[in-house]
C-alpha cells in the first residue's frame, strides 16, 4: 500500500509532466519538489496564510524550482480527484509566475477568471 506522501509526490510529478510539453525550450530548466509545509517566514508580499506552493528563480548554482507544499494542499482537498486538481493548479500557477507568463499560456483550458 502506498503512503499519502507517495501518492502526493506522484501527483506533483504527473502535473509537472503535463506542463513540460507546453514550455518549449524552457522545460528542462525547472525542477519540481515537494515539502510537507512552507517555511515559517512568509515573504512580505505573501498572505499570512500557508501558501500552497512557491517558485524560486534560477540562481548561478541552481535551476528554477517549483515547490508544492503537501499539507496545506491536502487540507484544502476533499478527495483524491480534488487533490489532483489543486496540485495541477499550483504547478501551473507557480511555473507561470517563474516565467512571467499568464497561466492560460501553460494551460489553455484555464480562463483568466480562474486566476
Amino acid at each position: 500500500m502506498r503512503s499519502r506522501r507517495e501518492v502526493f509526490d506522484d501527483l506533483v510529478l504527473d502535473a509537472a509532466e503535463r506542463v513540460r510539453p507546453r514550455l518549449g525550450p524552457r522545460r528542462g530548466d525547472i525542477d519540481f519538489a515537494v515539502e510537507d509545509v512552507p517555511p515559517v517566514d512568509p515573504a512580505p508580499w505573501e498572505e499570512q496564510i500557508a501558501p500552497l506552493g512557491r517558485a524560486y528563480p534560477r540562481t548561478p548554482d541552481r535551476r528554477h524550482r517549483v515547490v508544492v507544499y503537501r499539507r496545506p494542499v491536502e487540507a484544502r482537498a476533499r478527495d483524491l480527484k480534488e487533490l489532483a486538481m489543486i496540485v495541477e493548479d499550483v504547478v501551473v500557477e507557480q511555473v507561470a509566475a517563474l516565467l512571467g507568463i499568464p497561466p492560460e499560456e501553460i494551460d489553455p483550458s484555464r480562463t483568466p477568471e480562474q486566476d
